[in-house]
Protein backbone atom coordinates (compact mmCIF):
# COMPACT_ATOMS: atom_id res chain seq x y z
CA UNK A 1 0.00 0.00 0.00
CA UNK A 2 2.69 2.41 0.60
CA UNK A 3 3.99 1.93 -2.67
CA UNK A 4 1.01 3.09 -4.55
CA UNK A 5 0.70 6.15 -1.80
CA UNK A 6 3.89 6.81 -3.42
CA UNK A 7 3.84 6.05 -6.55
CA UNK A 8 0.42 9.04 -6.21
CA UNK A 9 2.51 11.27 -4.69
CA UNK A 10 4.67 10.97 -7.85
CA UNK A 11 1.71 11.08 -10.18
CA UNK A 12 0.53 14.31 -8.72
CA UNK A 13 3.86 15.83 -8.03
CA UNK A 14 4.22 15.79 -12.13
CA UNK A 15 0.92 16.44 -13.03
CA UNK A 16 1.75 20.13 -11.32
CA UNK A 17 5.26 20.23 -13.32
CA UNK A 18 3.49 19.62 -16.30
CA UNK A 19 1.06 22.38 -15.16
CA UNK A 20 3.93 24.79 -14.27
CA UNK A 21 5.45 23.75 -17.77
CA UNK A 22 2.30 24.78 -19.98
CA UNK A 23 2.00 28.23 -17.62
CA UNK A 24 5.86 28.65 -18.71
CA UNK A 25 5.60 27.83 -22.34
CA UNK A 26 2.79 30.46 -22.82
CA UNK A 27 5.36 33.07 -21.92
CA UNK A 28 8.81 31.52 -23.14
CA UNK A 29 9.09 33.57 -26.17
CA UNK A 30 11.08 32.57 -29.42
CA UNK A 31 12.62 34.83 -32.16
CA UNK A 32 12.57 33.51 -36.17
CA UNK A 33 14.58 35.04 -39.39
CA UNK A 34 14.16 35.19 -42.52
CA UNK A 35 16.11 37.04 -45.35
CA UNK A 36 19.41 37.86 -43.11
CA UNK A 37 17.35 39.13 -40.53
CA UNK A 38 15.49 41.44 -43.11
CA UNK A 39 12.37 39.82 -41.51
CA UNK A 40 11.86 38.69 -37.82
CA UNK A 41 9.00 37.45 -36.49
CA UNK A 42 8.74 37.01 -32.38
CA UNK A 43 6.34 33.88 -30.98
CA UNK A 44 5.77 32.22 -27.87
CA UNK A 45 7.16 28.88 -27.42
CA UNK A 46 3.20 27.44 -28.44
CA UNK A 47 3.15 28.83 -31.73
CA UNK A 48 1.57 32.40 -30.55
CA UNK A 49 2.68 34.97 -32.91
CA UNK A 50 3.82 38.09 -31.14
CA UNK A 51 5.24 40.59 -33.06
CA UNK A 52 6.80 40.43 -36.92
CA UNK A 53 9.22 43.07 -38.19
CA UNK A 54 10.24 44.07 -41.86
CA UNK A 55 12.88 46.04 -42.39
CA UNK A 56 12.15 49.48 -44.49
CA UNK A 57 13.99 48.34 -47.76
CA UNK A 58 11.94 45.35 -48.43
CA UNK A 59 8.70 47.54 -48.63
CA UNK A 60 8.59 47.82 -52.23
CA UNK A 61 5.22 46.89 -53.98
CA UNK A 62 7.20 45.04 -56.61
CA UNK A 63 8.44 42.55 -54.15
CA UNK A 64 5.49 41.60 -52.39
CA UNK A 65 5.62 38.29 -52.87
CA UNK A 66 8.81 37.89 -51.49
CA UNK A 67 8.38 39.95 -48.14
CA UNK A 68 5.31 37.87 -48.00
CA UNK A 69 7.66 34.19 -48.68
CA UNK A 70 9.93 35.59 -46.36
CA UNK A 71 6.94 36.48 -43.21
CA UNK A 72 6.36 32.26 -44.07
CA UNK A 73 9.97 31.11 -43.21
CA UNK A 74 10.74 33.34 -40.46
CA UNK A 75 6.95 32.02 -38.35
CA UNK A 76 8.18 28.99 -39.39
CA UNK A 77 12.01 29.16 -38.25
CA UNK A 78 10.19 30.60 -34.77
CA UNK A 79 7.78 28.16 -34.73
CA UNK A 80 10.60 25.23 -35.17
CA UNK A 81 12.47 27.21 -32.85
CA UNK A 82 9.78 26.53 -30.15
CA UNK A 83 8.72 23.16 -30.78
CA UNK A 84 12.54 22.68 -29.90
CA UNK A 85 12.15 24.39 -26.53
CA UNK A 86 9.13 22.62 -25.43
CA UNK A 87 11.08 19.66 -26.37
CA UNK A 88 14.00 20.11 -24.15
CA UNK A 89 11.85 21.30 -21.09
CA UNK A 90 9.87 18.14 -21.58
CA UNK A 91 13.11 15.64 -21.14
CA UNK A 92 14.33 17.81 -18.47
CA UNK A 93 11.10 17.40 -16.71
CA UNK A 94 10.67 13.87 -17.65
CA UNK A 95 14.21 12.73 -17.11
CA UNK A 96 14.33 9.39 -15.29
CA UNK A 97 10.52 8.42 -15.88
CA UNK A 98 9.37 5.47 -17.82
CA UNK A 99 7.76 6.93 -21.01
CA UNK A 100 7.12 5.39 -23.78
CA UNK A 101 9.16 6.58 -26.31
CA UNK A 102 7.82 9.53 -28.78
CA UNK A 103 4.84 10.01 -25.96
CA UNK A 104 4.15 13.88 -26.05
CA UNK A 105 2.51 15.48 -22.78
CA UNK A 106 1.95 19.26 -24.42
Amino acid sequence: MRDLMGLMKQAQAMQQKLADAQSEMENLEVDGAAGGGAVTVRMTAKGVMRAVHIDAALLNPDEKEIIEDLVVAAVNDARAKGEKLVQDRMQDLTKGLPLPPGMKLF
